[in-house]
């Protein structure tokens, strides 16, 4: 039973300690490199859309390899492929940093991602099978921690390696962490058993990998080819869905599927599996629409932006330990409820912000945000577990974090494209308000005379005015559209069932 406690572990905190340091390497990397496209462009001498490839080669390559996990740590053993990914994730690490060309790069970051995948799955279940059911809410506390304050750290420490030091270090401060990561897991990491007699469902992982890598590709390019006007995306999508139909086809009828359907079969795994995919959605969309908005239109320098962006992190880091303190003794639910309506209420809020904004109040609405999703994040990892049975945790491990990237990528597309678009909406509907009657540019001195738009100066920095305008309104349009996302998760709440240890 799930509930069961385990045995005590031997040197427990030094394999928690390790197993968060491998968690972090890999949700850093994810967005890590983002700050350092512009330099690595130069370095490689590529275009815009070539350098992209550095990105979404990784993204594709993870989003593949994530699924498979659960069958890998069965037929190799938990620790083996641990120790095997970690090696691999740091050396490809390094390769990446020594690239030369654009063709190597991109296919060391297809390693590098290909690695990397099975690194946040495995230190969740190394983490749900050497902590009791009554200290599991702690355990997944210090987990989330990583999982949520990566991406958020992420562009602040690319920024600071890219200006202090070089491009490269990106990568190559990967090094120390995956040898201290590796040397304390080989040390005292409890061995599992080998399973040499399995064999892999080639078929179900080919028809997945197609439907994954399709959907990544017309995420990541829709924007560039104007989603469905190209046919590009219009093949991808195709594809995209044929993947995942023949994949759930396949899981329904195959003898031996390498993602069990019984794992879907617990209702609580489930609703939390898609809470994950409407929290992802809001979590890295939020970031990378934040940070643009506070350097264009509020003006704050690269560096202040990415620190202004750290007291989220401290929220969710507070949220996190109080809910791992407290899990034993509160209904989950309720804690996953309070998150969620408060995250509503902070994403609502945002959206009627102007860049003028007090530095008092972004820090209290971003604390706030960051605390809303440490109080969502730890329970509902809590809860998607007290119901399974400790042998499907691999899988069910791997498919949370397959369904959390999913969401966080389609978030970051949907926002970017309703941006691009309410911006050119807004403007229009602005500009409209711009005719011969307009009082104010009948005036021949001051302002009349600046924005008169028969001049080229005037009509210049009125569209420039215009512009800004209708920035803000797209943004504003944007944050109120993800404060909705919040009710899908509330409504699943009410089929999630409370458990507590016999």
């Amino acid at each position: 039973m799930s509930g069961t406690a385990p045995k005590i572990v031997p040197h427990r905190a030094l394999i928690t300690g390790c197993a968060m340091m491998a968690t972090l390497m890999q949700v850093l990397d994810s967005t890590i490199a983002n700050v350092a496209l512009p330099y690595m462009q130069g370095s490689l001498s590529t275009t815009i859309d070539q350098i992209s490839w550095v990105l979404t080669s990784y993204v594709i390559a993870s989003a593949i390899m994530t699924a498979p996990v659960g069958w890998l740590a069965v037929r190799f053993g938990r620790k083996n492929l641990f120790l095997g990914c970690l090696a691999g994730f740091t050396v490809t690490s390094m390769l990446c940093g020594a690239a030369q060309s654009l063709e190597q790069m991109v296919l060391f970051r297809v390693l590098q991602g290909m690695c990397g995948a099975a690194l946040v799955p495995l230190s969740q279940s190394t983490m749900l099978d050497i902590y009791p059911f009554e200290q599991r809410a702690q355990a997944m506390a210090i987990f989330g921690i990583g999982v949520m304050v990566g991406p958020i750290l992420g562009p602040t420490l690319g920024g600071y390696l890219t200006d202090s030091f070089n491009w490269r270090w990106v990568f190559y401060v990967n090094l120390p962490f995956g040898i201290v990561a590796m040397t304390g897991l080989a040390l005292f990491l409890p061995k599992t058993p080998v399973r040499p007699e399995m064999r892999f469902d080639w078929t179900g992982f080919a028809v997945l990998a197609l439907g994954l890598g399709a959907l990544q590709l017309m995420l990541d390019r829709g924007s560039d080819q104007d989603w469905f006007n190209s046919t590009e995306i219009i093949v991808e999508a195709g594809l995209a869905a044929l993947g995942f139909y023949l994949f759930i086809v396949h899981m329904l009828t195959a003898q031996r599927p390498f993602i069990p359907p019984a794992v879907f079969k617990d209702r609580n795994f489930t609703a939390a599996m898609l809470m994950l995919f409407c929290t992802g959605m809001v979590l890295l969309a939020s970031s990378v629409l934040l940070a643009p908005y506070l350097q264009n239109l509020a003006g704050y320098p690269v560096s202040t932006a990415g620190l202004a962006m750290a007291p989220r992190g401290m929220g969710t880091m507070v949220a996190m330990l109080i809910a791992g303190r407290i899990g034993g003794r509160v209904d989950q639910r309720k804690m996953m409820a309070c998150g969620l309506v408060l995250l509503g209420l902070t994403l609502h809020s945002m959206s009627g912000w102007t860049p003028d904004i007090s530095e008092h109040r972004l820090m209290v609405t971003l604390v706030l945000q960051g605390f809303a999703m440490g109080f969502i994040f730890n329970p509902m990892t809590v809860m998607a577990f007290t119901t399974l049975p400790a042998h499907l945790r691999g899988d069910a491990t791997a498919l949370q974090s397959l369904s959390r990237n999913i969401g966080a990528a389609i978030g970051i597309s949907v926002t970017s494209f309703t941006l691009t678009r309410n911006v050119q909406v807004a403007h229009a509907d602005l500009a409209g308000y711009i005719t011969p009657f307009t009082r104010l540019l009948h005036q021949h001195d001051g302002m009349g005379a600046m924005l008169n738009p028969a001049t080229p100066h005037g009509a210049e920095l009125l569209d420039a005015m215009i512009n800004r305008q209708a920035q803000i309104i797209a943004y504003n349009n944007d944050f109120l559209m993800m404060s909705f996302v919040v009710i899908p998760p509330l409504l699943l709440l009410l089929v999630m069932r409370q458990h507590r240890p016999g």
